[in-house]
């Protein structure tokens, strides 16, 4: 009895018997016929953990002391897209492999094959390998944005053993795959793009770029909710993971950094989407303001900060009677909730006729504003409107606000007022006790509200107070 329980445990020590999605790894201790995770019919199968142990290798270089180890191999050389080197750190790292995700039609072929021909500019081998358009398609497009070079090698791929060829062959310096969802390996089962596939093509390139040193840009697919398609892994083994961003009906594009080895991870690059390619913009603010040649009721300026940078964007609001019983509250660019609150907050504590008018709240210029230290522009955006009497042109609003009616300080006032500044704003209202430890720029006026009250009185006098001291947007 006893040697047939050792027997047992010795077969369950070398395997255990398991069932695992191909699509998106669930696993499960019996089998079923419907993933209950992804939800997909017939791709749950059988697998086996393995719980023997590795035994100790020789090793033929002893580990080196960390002083003496060469940092030179680590160094970034830019690849001439001074947007996407800023997000990077520096440029590509020699071995580094970097996945670029984003949605369908954002721009991250267009980016990569721009970079791709400036890296071959330079006397770099570069291997591009479209696994989504043939290579006529990819042809065309570098055409029609200039990205044509003599050492730019070209070819439309899926399987990975004959990706792994071409590098063999051409032994390029840089790689790019667009995309890694679509390159399959005939050693595993499943469809290009589960979650075996993914691991295996990105495991394979990963290993071929560490030991060549040859840096390697991956395009990878996302989901409906955003996510990176294929396994969270997937995530973990690359080096550095960049997001691009943009909406589609706006030609400004965000690459930011979500993960990375060799640099900062708050560092955002502006690019401009075209017809005739993308472009970087290393000042972007203008995008984010309107132009018009008279003042209007409804607008105020801020500063908020993507990353390390301050990008000065616009809020716009409208409010007007209402002839439903449920008031419409909508916004653009902003988040709806937090709209929601700002116009609650006005409602209690600052008295605003607002609560049975309709609300829209957009920004210009696309530019998506979800940090906390723009509500102050939009409670004078939505002050001004109420009111029908525009801003100061020059006045910048920056603070968060809190349900009970305070201004409360934000990080990185310092850099929000120099770039104010520098584009010609010279008041701006900024929370109570945040200018003690901050160096106000030469030109600008810093005016402290504690509350939202006092912030409409100061914009009110701002805007042009009149002799007796009121104004219009001081009484709302």
């Amino acid at each position: 009895m006893a040697s047939r329980t050792a027997t047992r445990s010795s077969a369950s020590g070398r395997r255990a018997p398991g069932y695992r999605c191909a699509e998106c790894g669930w696993t499960t201790v019996k089998w079923v016929g419907r993933c209950g995770e992804c939800q997909a019919w017939g791709t749950v199968g059988e697998v086996g953990a393995t719980t023997a142990r590795t035994a100790p290798a020789s090793v033929v270089d002893p580990a080196p002391r960390i002083g003496d180890v060469d940092i030179t191999q680590a160094a970034a050389r830019p690849t001439g897209v001074a947007e996407f080197d800023r997000v990077l750190g520096g440029g590509l790292v020699p071995g580094a492999v970097v996945l670029v995700a984003g949605e369908p039609g954002v721009g991250k072929s267009t980016l990569l094959l721009d970079v791709a021909a400036r890296a071959a500019r330079t006397g770099a081998d570069v291997l591009y390998i479209s696994g989504e358009e043939s290579a006529a398609q990819v042809r065309a497009r570098a055409g029609r944005i200039e990205a044509l070079a003599d050492t730019l090698y070209l070819a439309s791929e899926t399987d990975l053993g004959t990706v792994l060829g071409h590098v063999e062959a051409r032994a390029p310096q840089l790689l790019v795959v667009d995309s890694v969802q679509t390159v399959a390996s005939a050693d595993v089962e499943g469809q290009p793009g589960n979650v075996s596939q993914v691991r295996e093509v990105a495991a394979s390139l990963i290993q071929s770029a560490k030991s060549r040193g040859m840096a390697v840009l991956l395009v990878g697919h996302v989901t409906k909710d955003g996510s990176i398609a294929g396994p969270r892994v997937l995530e973990h083994l690359v080096d550095v993971v960049v997001q691009f961003e943009g909406d589609r009906h706006s030609r400004l594009r965000l690459v930011r950094a979500v993960k990375n080895r060799y640099g900062p991870t708050d560092e955002v690059g502006c690019f401009d989407l075209s017809d005739v390619g993308i472009v970087g913009l290393p000042d972007p603010s203008g995008l984010f303001l309107s132009s018009r040649d008279h003042a209007v009721a409804g607008t105020c300026v801020t500063v908020t900060l993507e990353g390390r940078r301050p990008l000065v964007a616009e809020v716009q609001a409208l409010v007007a009677p209402s002839p439903l019983p449920s008031p419409r509250r909508t916004s653009s660019g902003l988040d709806a909730s937090r709209l929601a609150m700002i116009i609650a907050v006005l409602d209690k504590r600052a008295g605003a006729p607002v609560g049975s008018r309709d609300i829209f709240a957009a920004t210009v210029g696309g530019v998506r504003i979800t940090e906390p230290a723009a509500d102050l522009a939009i409670v004078c955006a939505v002050a001004s409107s109420v009111v029908d009497q525009p801003l100061a042109p020059d006045v910048i609003a920056l603070g968060e606000v809190g349900l009970a009616g305070e201004v409360r300080r934000v990080t990185g006032l310092d850099r929000r007022l120099s770039e104010a500044a520098r584009l010609g704003f010279r008041h701006a209202l900024v929370p109570a006790g945040s200018l003690a430890d901050t160096t106000v720029p030469q030109g600008i006026r810093a005016v402290e509200v504690s509350d939202v009250p006092r912030a409409i009185e100061a914009i009110g006098r701002l805007a042009g107070a009149r002799t007796s001291g009121t104004h219009a947007l001081g009484t709302v």
